[in-house]
């Protein structure tokens, strides 16, 4: 059995912060389960291109408040608190937060935790592992 508590990990290298958001990495692929699972936040009043074209991800609003853009056809769509998006498509998009947002989220193939969006909004298939337990 895993057993970690959130605020230990933020205090770790699990915990990734980018220009527009951070995440605290709580299981990933050295984990053995198949998938990853993130608590993400994403700051308020950014904009932030993502397109997983390596990950399929579903993302669970916990607070905040926002919309997503799918840029292949300019759908919008809101984000609150209770919403479940599925990016199941590979779907690139486009998340505004118009407050803090804070988000749980499953990658699927899992990331190995120290991955950050490259230039096209992407995480590599490949990064460097976090290792501690």
């Amino acid at each position: 059995m895993i057993v970690r508590q959130l605020q230990d990990a933020e205090k770790s290298d699990r915990r990734i912060v980018a220009e527009n958001w951070e995440s605290t990495r709580m299981l990933l692929k050295n984990d053995n389960m198949g998938f990853s699972f993130h608590i993400t936040t994403i700051y308020a009043n950014t904009a932030t291109p993502i397109h997983y074209k390596n990950h399929l991800e579903a993302v669970y609003c916990i607070s905040g408040e926002g919309e997503i853009e799918t840029t292949a056809d300019g759908k919008v769509y809101p984000i609150s608190p209770g919403t479940l998006y599925i990016l199941d498509q590979h779907d690139p998009h486009i998340l505004r937060a118009h407050s803090e947002i804070q988000f749980a989220c499953v990658f699927n193939p899992p990331l190995h935790g120290t991955e950050t969006h490259d230039p096209s909004g992407a995480y590599p298939l490949e990064a460097n592992a976090i290792t501690d337990a």
